[in-house]
Formats: structure tokens, sequence, C-alpha cells
């Protein structure tokens, strides 16, 4: 966890560091994806679009995005690896 997501959790105060690469505009969980993290735990995806301020289909097409991604990622190292041997 970054140092400006532990002070907002100490002092319990919105982060107002729209810069910051973590920020989203959920006062609830202090502006913070680190803090909505630590304080939900494992969220749905229908929780992640609320916080994000995007639809739930949205979400779910970023998902199905990165998940091709990482499968593309593994197969070609698996097929790289078994060629190698």
């Amino acid at each position: 966890m970054n140092s400006c997501a532990k002070k907002c959790l100490k002092y319990s105060k919105a982060c107002s560091q729209i810069s910051c690469r973590q920020w989203i505009r959920y006062r609830e969980d202090l502006n913070c994806a680190q803090v909505a993290v630590k304080k939900n735990g494992s969220m749905t995806l229908k929780e992640v679009a609320k916080r994000l301020g995007v639809s739930y289909v949205r979400i779910t097409q970023i998902e199905k995005s990165a998940l091709s991604k990482l499968r593309k990622k593994v197969f070609s190292k698996e097929y790289t690896n078994y060629n190698s041997k």
C-alpha cells in the first residue's frame, strides 16, 4: 500500500491527489482503490463498476480482454518452454 493510501486510512480522510493512479471517485472508500480493496476484500464486478463509475457491461468487457491477454501469455510461454526441452 502506498504512503498516501496509508495516510488516508490513518486519518479517515478522502484522498485529494486526483493525479494518483489509485485515485477513484468514491468517497466511501476515501477515493482510493487500495483503500477499497483493503476495506472490502474481494469485490464483485458490479461493485467494481460502481466504484469506477462505469457500467457492469464495460467491466465484463475489460475482464474478458484481460483474461484473453493472460491466456495468450501463458500459452505462448508454455509452448516456448515445451519446445526448448
